[in-house]
């Protein structure tokens, strides 16, 4: 019987597991804290024979003990074994640096050994400071540069930030990191497209009527304000997360899960996508919550929000309709949206298929909706709704097929952690994915930063100003 190990194994292909250190950049930040720590407890909790050294660094002056506290509560929060914590925090220090500063960057360098993951848990100018000093000085041969999101705040930071990654490493040693393609998401939609003939029988316009992908959160600002405020939904989410997805859901037949083959079709998908004929002011909405109330608990306007310029006009809700124009997709509605502070969670594409040409004649249908395809993204369950027939002869009525997805053996930053140490870009966005990302909502954006499109409002813990399947 194969193990939870066997399968990642056969995933990752052939990898020769030296010995690793992972220099957390902004070890003190709460990233660091509530994500990669105990995304990498959960990959320890698998693979506890890893050769790891873990050096956190930042301008706080925290003790290696403090640090070690840190990753204990992290690790047990996953439930990683005592003797594992045990050997990592034996092997982790904490140093106190500036790595925009040669002397500290060489003083964290020289500490490492083996592969070296730099990971930049910083904000994105930070990380391209710091590049520039890496760039002048000599680097570890099996440097790794690990990054999260924004990748650049519009089309010419990205590009600009690329150049500059790539004058340090080779583009194969650059981790733009999606947590939310790490939530099994990547695999579950190229398992469910191309394993089963049925679907790919269906898998077009001549059968798919319109696509949602949704991320819905209930949760509030909570004090990410010096992130959030100068994001907000359409940079945080659709631009970057969903708009991944977005390209694994409409991509061409793969040949093979090599990352550069996967890669190569999701960025076929974003060169031909753009906003729904070329018009943000008919394809985009935006809103913000009022004050409101999120599972009993009261929440404050937005705009109230400690933190938070109200001068921005930070959207929390932000919705926009995209077509992909290819013969497979033209005139398919692929409506993107997220948003904080909602009544419900949801997190999951919902396919909508074509209504039937003809119903005999004879029945009467009671569905509102055409039959669904529903893919969880959390992950969570694949769920096909079907008309079927009633108690009363001849009355259709809407049935749902479920079936739960395996459920992940660690957190989605065990998995990108794991495919970093690894040398898998399979979770990773390369550079020229995140460029195209950046074109296609270039003019949804300037329309937002114009204020040509209305800011709507809605109450913290309601559904929203609007159903999500309004029709463009």
């Amino acid at each position: 019987m194969s193990t939870d190990t066997d399968i990642f194994d056969a995933l990752n292909g052939e990898t020769e597991r030296g010995p690793v250190t992972l220099l957390i950049l902004g070890a003190s930040g709460d990233l660091t804290s509530r994500l990669l720590l105990p995304g990498l407890g959960s990959l320890m909790r698998l693979e506890a024979d890893r050769d790891l050294t873990l050096i956190g660094t930042g301008r706080s002056d925290i003790s290696d003990e403090h640090f070690r506290r840190v990753i204990d509560d992290a690790f047990t929060r996953v439930q990683c074994p005592e003797a594992t914590t045990a050997r990592v925090k034996r092997r982790s220090r904490y140093i106190q640096a500036d790595p925009t500063n040669p002397d500290d960057l060489r003083e964290l360098l020289d500490a490492t050994h083996g592969t070296v993951v730099m990971y930049f848990a910083l904000p994105p100018a930070v990380t391209m400071r710091i590049c520039h000093v890496l760039e002048t000085m000599e680097r570890p041969e099996n440097l790794r540069l690990a990054l999260e999101k924004p990748f650049g705040v519009d089309r010419a930071s990205a590009i600009a930030l690329n150049e500059q990654l790539q004058r340090v490493v080779p583009e194969d040693q650059i981790y733009r990191v999606d947590h939310i393609l790490a939530t099994a998401t990547v695999l579950n939609l190229v398992g469910l497209r191309f394993a089963n003939r049925a679907l790919q029988l269906i898998w077009d316009a001549q059968q798919i009527e319109r696509v949602e992908i949704v991320y819905d959160e209930v949760l509030a600002l909570e004090g990410r304000a010096a992130y959030y405020d100068k994001s907000g939904a359409l940079r945080d989410m659709l631009q970057s997360h969903l708009l991944q997805v977005l390209s694994l859901f409409a991509m061409e037949p793969a040949a093979s899960l090599e990352p550069t083959e996967i890669h190569d079709l999701q960025a076929q998908v974003l060169r031909a996508t753009r906003v729904w004929e070329g018009d943000p002011l008919r394809a985009a909405r935006r809103a913000r919550y009022t004050a409101g109330y999120v599972d009993g608990h009261a929440v404050p306007a937005y705009v109230d929000e400690e933190g938070v310029d109200p001068a921005l006009g930070t959207e929390t809700l932000a919705e926009v309709t995209l077509e992909i124009q290819n013969n497979r997709w033209a005139g398919v509605p692929f409506t993107l949206r997220s948003g904080k502070g909602l009544s419900k969670k949801r997190k999951e594409i919902i396919c909508h298929l074509r209504p039937v040409p003809h119903l005999p004649v004879g029945f009467r249908s009671t569905c509102k909706d055409p039959d669904q395809l529903r893919i969880g993204l959390n992950p969570g369950n694949v769920t096909l709704d079907l008309s079927m027939n009633s108690a009363t002869p001849k009355v259709l009525e809407k049935k749902s097929l479920t079936t739960e997805l395996g459920q992940p053996v660690m957190t989605a930053y065990g998995e990108v952690l794991r495919q970093i140490f690894d040398g898998n870009q399979l979770l990773a966005v390369r550079a020229d994915i995140a460029e195209e990302s950046w074109r296609v909502f270039e003019s949804t954006l300037a329309a937002f930063a114009n204020n040509e499109i209305p800011m709507e409002e809605y109450p913290a813990g309601s559904s929203g100003p609007w159903p999500l399947n309004h029709t463009v």
